[in-house]
């Protein structure tokens, strides 16, 4: 694979109304309010789990971002550090969160409303000056906007780890049941493509620059793998084969003793699986979730496979040989939405394979947004030519070989918070987070 950058002009999207910033702010804080309504100060100060923070800080630093950028970023220089002491990650690991004096919720709501309110003052008089990078565009808005959206599934992965009562979720969609797909998969030609983006109204940096690379021919699976397939890597003693596992791996399943992917659980013969307040037994026809990268690459090794470099994924979800260039979603450049993708949240689970019909890319791969983040086999780094933008804590500090990134959103992501280029990266071993995968294969 050769790499190169392209030198065609950035392009920025149309910046949006005052009247429509205003508009996104009100409904991004409405559906965090509305995850966290069904949980009392207990439950949102608890510690539900060591990887996690109490769902309460992660409310007053979705707040205190918001008050740094939007007010305080706007008219002075760029300081991340600047981000209240409670409420700094960088300062307070997850699993000290807990012992700070974090406030009730009424005190907390109080905070929302009051920063809120200058933020919408500091908004009529803002100009969108091209000059400033923070504001062209509005750049800086939608960044805010994807910070919530993002803390948003953070706490839904806090809530299926919720210690005591079971988080009643306030489901607003389901899904009809579906046969299990016949495994299949697509085939990519090799070709010189473009992978990212110079796109600077929404964006984050780790997405840009736009670059053009040359690929092999591979082959991709179509769907996401799904429930029954992994039912038969179990049943083949997947987790007990340990030629199947990397050495990393190896280690991984001995000091977890893991034997199926996170909340299975056995009863009898059947495997029963959790999500937020429903269990029912697994269903064959939906993807995979709950499985770290290491089940991932066990499973695709025993499948004959193996898994996608995040470029391949990313010219499976996007790239369009007819016209000769990428599409923004799999399904063209219309904006995301819960009717063409699983995605939005409220479905508070999977769906069957499928179910969204247009969701398809040009080389046929179905479902890539949406549903579950899907793990690649690249290691988190900056594309080259990358430039740190607004702060390196974002992204740059976390590049090299610790982190695996994965792509694609989760039904826990917010429609504004996912396209073709957006990367997510994390641990290796993680499970908590709404990750499965699919397979690819040299030609």
């Amino acid at each position: 694979m050769t790499v190169s950058r392209i030198t065609s002009s950035v392009t920025y999207s149309a910046a949006p109304s005052k009247q429509e910033i205003a508009s996104l702010l009100t409904e991004a804080r409405e559906r965090t309010l509305l995850l966290v309504s069904p949980l009392s100060d207990e439950d949102l100060h608890r510690q539900h789990d060591p990887l996690m923070s109490p769902i309460i800080w992660d409310v007053g630093h979705i707040a205190h971002f918001e008050e740094l950028w939007l007010t305080q970023n706007l008219d002075g220089p760029i300081e991340f550090s600047e981000m209240p002491g409670m409420y700094n990650p960088f300062e307070h690991p997850r699993a000290t969160r807990a012992s700070l004096a974090l406030p009730t919720l009424a005190e907390m709501t109080k905070r929302l409303e009051e920063i809120r309110s200058r933020v919408l003052e500091r908004l009529e008089t803002v100009e969108f000056d091209e000059r400033n990078p923070l504001l062209r565009d509005a750049y800086v808005y939608h960044m805010v906007l994807q910070h919530e959206y993002q803390h948003n599934e953070t706490i839904l992965q806090t809530l299926q780890l919720k210690k005591g009562e079971l988080y009643r979720a306030p489901r607003a969609r389901t899904f009809a049941a579906r046969e299990a797909p016949r495994e299949e998969m697509v085939s990519f030609d090799g070709s010189r493509i473009t992978i990212g983006t110079d796109e600077r109204s929404a964006a984050y940096d780790n997405e840009r620059p736009r670059h053009q690379i040359e690929l092999s021919p591979f082959l991709i699976d179509r769907d996401p793998v799904t429930n029954g397939r992994y039912l038969e890597f179990m049943n083949d003693k997947g987790y007990e084969r340990t030629a199947l596992w990397s050495e990393s791996g190896r280690r991984w399943v001995s000091e977890t003793g893991a034997n199926a992917p996170k909340y299975w659980t056995r009863d009898g013969d059947r495997w029963i699986t959790r999500s937020m307040d429903v269990e029912r037994e697994v269903d064959a026809a939906r993807p995979v979730c709950h499985v770290c990268y290491y089940e991932a690459e066990a499973f695709a090794k025993w499948a004959g496979k193996r898994l996608p470099t995040e470029y391949e994924w990313e010219a499976a979800a996007s790239w369009d040989a007819a016209s000769g260039r990428s599409r923004e979603y799999p399904w063209g450049d219309s904006a995301a939405t819960g009717d063409i993708a699983n995605i939005d949240q409220l479905a508070f689970d999977t769906a069957p394979v499928g179910t969204c019909e247009k969701n398809v890319s040009p080389t046929g791969c179905r479902g890539m947004i949406g549903d579950v983040w899907e793990w690649t086999s690249s290691d988190f780094d900056g594309y080259p030519g990358f430039q740190s933008f607004p702060y390196k804590e974002y992204s740059e500090e976390f590049f090299g070989s610790d982190y695996k990134v994965l792509r694609g959103g989760s039904w826990a992501t917010r429609p504004g918070a996912i396209r073709n280029t957006f990367r997510n990266w994390d641990y290796p071993i993680r499970r908590q987070i709404f990750s499965g995968f699919r397979c690819a294969r040299d030609t």
